[in-house]
């Protein structure tokens, strides 16, 4: 019996020690992050979405999320893409999946959108 239960607690002690799955899958993303501040400019913005986009499948396809900022990060790449529709879903998502950035990224899409009626308004005749 006394066998029985060191072994029960051998067990338990094993399973305790099993690493947690992390809540994010990182990818590239500070890998470029840092590679964007060091060095301005020399990772075009396309290529960073393309890496992004990357890891975006591999995360969806291992069931993990993306870790904070890096939609916003996308949505910012996006922009300076010419490409403010897709800025405008990246950073309603970070929105939505981490509310604690509400009001930052309120703010850039209210600056989105005006930046996209000025250049609206600077193309009529």
């Amino acid at each position: 019996m006394r066998r029985l239960t060191w072994a029960i607690a051998g067990a338990l002690m094993l399973v305790g020690c099993a690493a947690p799955r992390p809540l994010y899958t990182w990818g590239s993303y500070e890998e470029l992050i840092y590679a964007t501040y060091a060095t301005p400019g020399k990772l075009a913005p396309q290529d960073e979405v393309n890496v992004l986009e990357k890891d975006y499948q591999q995360a969806r396809s291992a069931n993990m999320r993306m870790p904070p900022g890096w939609h916003a990060h996308l949505g910012y790449l996006y922009y300076e893409l010419g490409q403010p529709d897709q800025a405008r879903q990246e950073l309603t998502t970070e929105k939505a999946e981490f509310p604690e950035s509400k009001v930052f990224m309120d703010r850039l899409l209210a600056n989105l959108n005006k930046a996209n009626l000025n250049k609206t308004s600077l193309n009529k005749p």
